[in-house]
């Protein structure tokens, strides 16, 4: 009879973990996280989306490729600027495929910037852990600056006014390294223009 009660005895409690392990962690759980992101951080909960003319045109948190001599070019991208398929090459240092991908890249870089080889900055020619990293070093993005400005015909002291006011410092003032956001310069761009 004591062996028949136990398992009866177990069940009732076994039912109410479940129910508050579903309900507690699976759903109260997430949506409260959910709503305190929104609150806290609205602009990063919904993807810090960036609208042109009514329609969203990025976000400022993925890289996006410029084929157009009048926009600043983005770092490259394992992923071809795919959020599905984020990825790096996952290559190393001492893959011999690699070192030809980043001499090629770093060949055709400086035959649009008509630089030296040497004077490319690393940025242009390798590509970031995640692949879609949204960021230039001010290196990259001046080395770009002459054929931005001669592509749009106006002067090359307004564009670089114009990478300055975008360059971002570290975060915190420590956190990493001055960066700038190539969509949001090319909109930049795009808005003086106009």
């Amino acid at each position: 009879m004591t062996t028949a009660s136990a398992p009866q005895g177990a069940l009732r409690p076994s039912l109410m973990l479940a129910a508050v392990s579903l309900l507690g962690f699976g759903l109260l759980y997430s949506l409260a996280g959910t709503g305190l992101g929104r609150v806290l951080f609205p602009d990063q909960a919904t993807g810090s989306l960036i609208e042109h003319d009514g329609r969203v045109i990025g976000s400022s948190l993925v890289a996006q490729p410029f084929a157009d001599d009048r926009y600043f070019q983005s770092r490259p991208s394992a992923a071809n600027y795919d959020t599905m398929a984020l990825a790096g090459s996952n290559q190393a240092r001492t893959n011999p495929d690699l070192r030809a991908r980043i001499d090629e890249a770093r060949a055709a870089v400086a035959a649009r910037e008509q630089v030296a080889p040497s004077d490319v900055p690393g940025d242009l020619v390798t590509q970031s852990g995640g692949g879609i990293d949204p960021h230039l070093s001010p290196a990259a993005v001046r080395i770009q600056i002459p054929r931005v400005a001669r592509a749009r015909g106006v002067d090359a002291a307004g564009v670089e006014a114009l990478v300055v006011a975008h360059t971002e410092a570290p975060q915190f003032g420590v956190l990493g390294a001055p960066r700038i956001n190539v969509l949001e310069l090319n909109l930049a761009l795009d808005a003086q223009a106009r």
